[in-house]
């Protein structure tokens, strides 16, 4: 999918424009979330991933990303959201985050989620709410784990 704004920034959901680079660098130097995080392990992200990028009308610089974790047909994990320092204020996040839900609509997903410390507005003007119920949801955090740690799935029974 691509699409437009009038100030002429580009959204693009093919993997192949992604920035590698550029993205390791912002999520593993400036996204608290991600601090540290091995290129590797972004790579492995983008590919197993839904990705979007916006990207300027006269360079194609990349100045914004993010990536679902989907099925595509239940359930989505909106996750590493970001857009370049020197572009915020512009409502690229917002416009970001409508575009991935304007994307996944068809899909007709039960539940597109996901997880914001300090950016509750930008998603609400998405169509994100609060879970109604957060009690119902559990995980489990592997202190120390990451996938650089973890390793590859295994694939066959010896292992």
């Amino acid at each position: 999918m691509i699409t437009t704004r009038a100030d002429g920034l580009t959204l693009d959901t093919d993997p192949a424009r992604i920035d590698l680079d550029r993205v390791h660098h912002w999520l593993s130097t400036d996204a608290f979330w991600a601090l540290g995080r091995s290129r590797d392990a972004v790579a492995r992200s983008i590919e197993h991933s839904l990705v979007f990028g916006v990207y300027t009308p006269d360079t194609a610089e990349q100045l914004a990303f993010a990536r679902v974790v989907t099925d595509y047909a239940t359930f989505g994990w909106l996750c590493d959201v970001y857009v370049a320092r020197e572009a915020r204020g512009r409502g690229i996040g917002t416009w970001l985050a409508e575009s991935v839900v304007t994307t996944l609509a068809p899909l007709r997903l039960k539940r597109l989620m996901l997880s914001t410390l300090d950016a509750h507005d930008v998603y609400a003007r998405a169509g994100f709410s609060a879970v109604p119920e957060p009690q119902k949801l559990m995980m489990i955090t592997t202190p120390g784990a990451s996938a650089e740690t973890v390793g590859p799935l295994a694939t066959d029974l010896e292992r």
